[in-house]
């Protein structure tokens, strides 16, 4: 059995490599762990590299920044069995603005955006806290702005579950897969700029169900499969502040403390199939470099 994963930051994106070559340190050694030979792109061209190797595999995952997910996710479609997101479905979560949107005409809290004073200014399309920040200044071409929600950072990943047919996918009725809940090391500068820092996993929160029950409304309502990372701020409720429909680096510290190993998860996930819950044990502390540490 041989699985392709293509991770497009080691070789594209230096600000994001260091977090890029650890998720896919952990999503490669699963697989390994599970039997299978990992296949990668190689470097040079990134599409060009899915469509040489991605037909020689059995299943395929495509990891990339939010707005060139859909693309390189649909060629891998058409070649493998993929076994994270939908591509359409992560064209809709890449729009950052049109999820809000999306969310709140659902009945699932988001900060709502706001014309004027202190608030979250942020590109309608991006990756984890690149470019945004807190101003009072105007948006620029392709940003908007939201309320400013002062709360806890926290993240809940999630495997969504579906099967994949020769023309279509389809749902099977079986609820999102908890992994963990994952609080997140958020810094603000003095100039505003939110920066990414890392995180701890699992989390048991006293407001748990609340905190997962709204995450698993977003994923529902956006159709999301496989993997995703659903980000919250909690004040007086949680408030969906982004969903990446991909691995996130929370994966590196789940990975270390869960007794199942995420590609069994996601092949059998893609399939309708899967565990119903899985095993944590201890806790892990990551930051954006890619070093785990466990507690």
């Amino acid at each position: 059995m041989k699985a392709f994963v293509a991770e497009y930051s080691v070789a594209h994106d230096p600000a994001l490599a260091p977090e890029g070559a650890a998720m896919l340190d952990a999503i490669g050694k699963s697989f390994e762990r599970c039997g299978y030979e990992v296949v990668h792109p190689g470097p040079g061209d990134f599409l060009a590299g899915i469509r040489r190797f991605a037909p020689g595999c059995d299943v395929g995952l495509v990891i990339a920044p939010d707005h060139l997910l859909f693309a390189f996710t649909s060629a891998l479609e058409h070649l493998t069995h993929n076994i994270g997101c939908g591509s359409m479905n992560a064209a809709i979560c890449a729009n950052k603005r049109r999820c809000a949107t999306i969310l709140s005409r659902n009945g699932i809290a988001v900060p709502e955006e706001v014309a004027e004073g202190l608030r979250v200014i942020k590109p309608e399309q991006g990756c984890a806290a690149q470019d945004v920040r807190l101003s009072e200044e105007s948006p620029g071409k392709g940003e908007f702005a939201q309320r400013f929600i002062d709360g806890e950072h926290l993240s809940v990943s999630l495997v969504g579950s579906r099967v994949v047919g020769d023309a279509c996918s389809y749902y099977t009725g079986k609820p999102p897969l908890l992994l963990a809940v994952n609080r997140q090391d958020i810094h603000i500068d003095e100039k505003g700029r939110f920066h990414y820092r890392g995180g701890e996993t699992p989390v048991v929160h006293e407001r748990q169900d609340e905190i997962v029950d709204a995450a698993k409304k977003a994923l529902n309502v956006l159709g999301c499969q496989g993997y995703a990372g659903i980000d919250i701020v909690l004040a007086d409720r949680p408030y969906i502040v982004d969903v990446n429909p991909r691995i996130t680096t929370s994966v590196i510290g789940i990975a270390a403390c869960m007794e199942e190993e995420i590609a069994d998860i996601l092949v059998a996930a893609s399939k309708g199939g899967g565990p119903d819950a899985v095993h944590l044990s201890g806790r892990a502390r990551f930051d954006c470099h890619g070093t785990v540490e466990r507690l």
